[in-house]
């Protein structure tokens, strides 16, 4: 193989590994997040989601985030964020967020969550991921 297509091959391949979101693979495997499988959704579109979580080695700030999307799968709405304690120990995390009344209806959901740190790295914080989870969850009138 030239040395040209060689080279476009193998930044490519870096390109694609910098674009796919970061795996936990290198995760203690004891460390996970779960999302419970009902979630309440209010009339002013106040979405409450919830799960477990337990990570160890936290060295910076770390928070569990989570998403919810409906019938498109590439609209996703932010539910809040939850402080997170890296203790090796199982906790509860609870995320509230609004979204715009209409977008979410009670019904079939898929929800995503992540536990990540923001670990600086040469003066600058980036994301370490600790677990990442997925859930079909059922989202109730609250």
């Amino acid at each position: 193989m030239p040395v040209r297509p060689a080279l476009a091959a193998a930044a490519g391949a870096v390109l694609f590994l910098l674009a796919v979101p970061a795996s936990p693979a290198g995760a203690d495997p004891y460390e996970s997040v779960t999302v419970d499988p009902l979630g309440r959704i209010a009339e002013d579109g106040t979405v409450t989601l919830s799960g477990t979580y337990r990570c160890t080695g936290g060295t910076g700030p770390v928070f569990v985030s989570s998403s919810v999307g409906q019938s498109s799968p590439s609209v996703r709405h932010g539910i809040g964020g939850t402080r997170a304690v890296c203790d090796g120990v199982e906790h509860v995390w609870e995320n509230t967020g609004k979204t715009t009344p209409g977008a979410l209806e009670p019904g079939a959901a898929r929800v995503e969550a992540t536990l990540m740190e923001l670990s600086l790295q040469g003066g600058l914080p980036l994301p370490r991921f600790h677990a990442t989870g997925q859930q079909d969850i059922t989202l109730t009138q609250a």
